[in-house]
């Protein structure tokens, strides 16, 4: 079983973050040189991509029916089970 849902939003946003990375570890390591603004350009685009993708999924989960969405017990709450409800 899964701890977290899978959010592909986030994902575009952190492999995007890391491709922003390597040019300027290659400008450090001078193998090329990287110029400054190159991080705002693609950092942006992947905050816009990552938003794109986010709400493509959002809507995409939204058009399920709630019955397979959810796989949560629908008995009835633990406050009005066991010892608690004899009181």
């Amino acid at each position: 079983m899964w701890r977290h849902e899978f959010k592909p939003g986030r994902l575009v946003v952190g492999l995007t973050a890391l491709g922003a990375a390597v040019p300027y570890l290659g400008d450090a390591a001078g193998v090329w040189q990287a110029p400054w603004y190159l991080a705002l350009a693609v950092v942006g685009g992947g905050l816009c991509l990552g938003a794109l993708v986010a709400w493509v999924n959002y809507r995409i989960r939204r058009r399920r029916p709630a019955s397979t969405a959810s796989r949560e017990n629908t008995g009835a709450p633990a406050s009005t089970s066991g010892s608690q409800a004899m009181r």
